[in-house]
């Protein structure tokens, strides 16, 4: 592609819709992809015969305001379908959990407390609430403080008048709950246990915490977010679909992608970027270059530690990672029990910060929380706590153990499921980081903790995309706005790099 104004590393979703919006706005835009297919964690692969699966995410959606302004629905993007959350106990009842209150919520919840069946309502407006504060914050562009000018200023003004906007008791809930954790936030709402078990799964979910980690109020109001609710968004042949509306939206744009094609090096001189080296020795040049990878990887390898001041490469060494997901994906004869939903066994907050506390020392959760998703014969278990960092061992000799594990786990509660097994796929942290480029295997490049959010993210004074190498972005999940299948980041990027130009 000849006269490439500017270049995005990484064809996942903030990858592709921060290349949409560029191209949208008359750049021409080439995306190069190291693996040979498109999406990122958002990928819909295929691991054998008749065995297709979400390979990470078993769901989500593009923020809607990006939907519209890249007119998605035009390039094949199915419309996306909540999942009720149905939490199995271990005295054989289900609990099932939606963001719309309807009755067979209301009776499921009630069979355990009726006043917590009183109080979903109110909580479900609650949470409507803080995500939709939640999203206007990532919206709003984060300043490089603390010096902050008067155009950084205003948008931050308009988020404290959103915030206000909520009322004086919603909007004291929402700033106190967000270093609260999931425990304290529900024992406020809830008596059941297993109620609150359910949402500190939600909670939890992605993050190496437990429901009694300071900040998991976050984490829920992030995930509420994402998920529109408790449970999944599932999109209608996968989330694979989102990648291909998006690179359909591209290609009409005149924006080009190119897959295996691994970028190896930036091509910088006096602190300015002009291109990109690709593993082949290929050389791209352009003024502008976006990363979608994750800030470690993109700063500390692609660019290097010489070309960048002593101070910001120990800010970036000590970006939190910590990933603790596997994936166990299995095709099945059909006949494996499970109900369609978004399936969790984390029957207690004990059982759940329990698993938590093993990956806290560097060992598998012998007893894992486990989210589990089916589409067709497959069924897909997402594994909780499996640690990147392991005390004892390796991932070549535990897959096994791991493997063994989370279908032990399953099991208990889906007798039918075992027999009914053909052929497995484990993705171990490992393989997130060998296979996906996930730094230690943590899928929102770098951890959603409390000193790791808002204009703390990636790391303090660096919030707004831009890098000490002049011309160079950041627009990945690493980014405020990231973490999770929305897009926010990718389009945050390419405003801010439209308005530089």
């Amino acid at each position: 592609m000849a006269n490439v104004d500017i270049i995005v590393i990484g064809a996942g979703l903030n990858g592709l819709v921060a290349a949409n919006y560029l191209a949208k706005a008359g750049k021409k835009v080439l995306v190069l992809e190291r693996r040979a297919i498109a999406g990122g964690q958002a990928a819909t692969e295929s691991f054998g015969k008749e065995f297709q699966a979400d390979a990470l995410h078993a769901g989500g959606q593009l923020r809607p305001d990006i939907v519209s302004d890249l007119d998605l629905a035009q390039h094949g993007l199915p419309a996306s379908v909540s999942e009720p959350l149905i939490s199995f106990l271990p005295d054989g009842r289900q609990l099932r959990l939606t963001a719309d209150p309807d009755e067979e919520t209301l009776a499921s919840i009630r069979s355990l407390s009726k006043s917590d069946a009183e109080r979903w309502p109110d909580f479900v407006a609650f949470m409507k609430e803080a995500a939709a504060f939640l999203d206007a914050a990532y919206r709003t562009p984060m300043p490089r403080l603390p010096h902050v000018t008067l155009s950084e200023g205003w948008p931050l003004a308009q988020l404290a008048l959103k915030l206000r906007r909520l009322g004086p008791k919603d909007m004291f809930r929402v700033i106190r709950a967000m270093p609260m954790s999931s425990l304290e936030l529900t024992e406020e709402w809830f008596e059941s246990d297993a109620v609150r078990a359910a949402i500190g799964a939600v909670a939890i979910h992605g993050n190496t915490l437990g429901p009694m980690s300071a900040g998991t109020g976050y984490t829920l109001m992030h995930n509420w977010l994402n998920r529109g609710g408790p449970g999944h968004l599932r999109v209608e042949g996968g989330t694979g679909r989102i990648a291909d509306a998006l690179v359909a939206a591209l290609k009409a744009r005149g924006g080009e992608l190119r897959l295996s094609a691994s970028v190896k090096n930036m091509l910088v001189e006096n602190q300015t970027v002009s291109g990109v080296r690709l593993t082949n020795g290929e050389e791209i040049t352009a003024t502008t270059v976006v990363s979608a990878a994750d800030p470690r990887h993109t700063l500390l390898d692609l660019v290097g530690a010489p070309e960048l001041p002593p101070e910001f490469v120990w800010a970036t060494q000590s970006i939190k990672m910590r990933g603790a997901v596997a994936k166990v994906h299995l095709l099945t004869d059909g006949n494996h029990g499970l109900p369609k939903g978004t399936l969790v066994i984390a029957p207690t907050v004990r059982y759940a910060e329990r698993a938590y506390d093993a990956a806290k020392y560097g060992e598998m959760s012998k007893a894992p929380y486990l989210e589990i998703t089916t589409s067709g014969r497959v069924a897909s278990l997402h594994v909780q706590f499996a640690p990147y960092t392991l005390r004892q061992g390796d991932w070549e000799q535990l897959r096994p153990v791991l493997e063994r594990s989370a279908i032990d786990t399953a099991a208990t509660v889906f007798p039918q499921l075992k027999a009914s097994i053909r052929e497995t796929k484990l993705l171990t942290p490992l393989d997130l980081e060998k296979t996906y480029g996930l730094t230690e295997g943590d899928m929102n490049h770098g951890q959603l903790i409390l000193d790791q959010m808002f204009f703390m993210r990636p790391i303090p004074g660096w919030s707004n995309h831009k890098t000490p190498i002049d011309g160079l972005y950041l627009c990945g999940n690493g980014i405020h706005g990231g973490a999770g299948i929305s897009g926010a980041s990718g389009r945050n990027a390419a405003r801010a790099i439209l308005k530089a130009k």
